[in-house]
């Protein structure tokens, strides 16, 4: 049994495999494919786009989607999330989905269960597929060409779990990566190439990914603002100029602290491209891991 909780559980080989089926599902037709199997999904952090993609996915793959209200379950009333799992688990799942605050749980839980676990994002270390969404869409863009490609992250990277995923898997698609950060949001290490200023690599880069400021995960104040750190950070028409570059973001997007409100219609941006190429990722992972098993 496989489950995916971080990208290095997939081998490169099984990456591409994993796009060829992406790619067939780009169509967003509804199959069966997993007609009678059951995804439960545990989201103990807000989600938007990770959270609908995956019940999206599901759905489009046939299979029957268990989302629980954790704002009504048993965990109000003292009960551990292992023992949450352990009690989903023993109800005999597919599959299970979760997002969790905590660092390194979805690994923890993996030995304890008898399904698949995905982890849909923990804490400040990991979001596989997040970041296989991101090199899905930068290798159709590039039509396989990523050899060579320069992609910078900009923004909270310390902090952020997509760029954590990205620096573990971009390079292995020969993608070169560099990062823009004020000081307070830089790794705290010599290992990445790490810049104060997007204006140092603008010239150089093919990929720019915008992230937002993860202020709940910050144990103090670094700027008065979020209009103070935008001065220096947002991505703008002037910041790209006339230069052939992809804008990428996660989600969800800060306006005009992020990126700007021109450049989300700009045709460099391809956030929305993202989110549906997400689904059609994700479809491709269950398949994989429940068909799999």
């Amino acid at each position: 049994m496989q489950h995916l909780i971080t990208t290095g559980d997939f081998s490169k080989e099984e990456i591409l495999n994993l796009f060829d089926d992406a790619r067939e599902f780009l169509d967003m037709k509804s199959r069966e494919i997993l007609k009678g199997k059951i995804i439960v999904v545990l989201f103990f952090e807000n989600s938007t786009r990770t959270r609908s993609a995956f019940e999206t996915a599901a759905k489009r793959l046939g299979a029957e989607i268990i989302a629980l209200d954790l704002g009504t379950s048993s965990i109000n009333k003292g009960e551990t999330t292992f023992d949450t799992v352990a009690n989903i688990n023993a109800t005999k799942p597919d599959a299970i989905i979760i997002r969790h605050s905590e660092s390194g749980l979805p690994a923890r839980l993996a030995d304890h269960v008898d399904c698949p676990i995905i982890n849909a994002g923990d804490g400040n270390n990991a979001h596989p597929t997040q970041a296989l969404l991101d090199l899905f869409t930068i290798y159709e863009h590039f039509e396989g060409k990523t050899e060579g490609k320069k992609v910078t992250i900009v923004g909270d990277v310390k902090s952020s779990r997509v760029a954590g995923s990205n620096r573990r898997l971009l390079p292995r698609f020969g993608l070169d990566l560099s990062y823009v950060a004020p000081d307070c949001f830089k790794f705290e290490s010599d290992e990445y190439k790490q810049y104060d200023h997007i204006a140092e690599v603008i010239d150089e880069v093919d990929v720019v990914m915008s992230l937002r400021t993860q202020l709940e995960r910050h144990n103090e104040i670094y700027f008065s603002s979020l209009q103070e750190y935008a001065k220096d950070y947002c991505i703008t028409k002037d910041t790209f100029g006339d230069r052939d570059i992809l804008l990428l973001h996660p989600g969800p997007v800060n306006r005009n602290v992020d990126i700007s409100d021109e450049m989300l219609v700009d045709p460099r941006n391809k956030i929305l491209e993202q989110v549906t190429n997400g689904v059609a990722v994700r479809m491709a992972i269950l398949k994989k891991l429940i068909l799999e098993q």
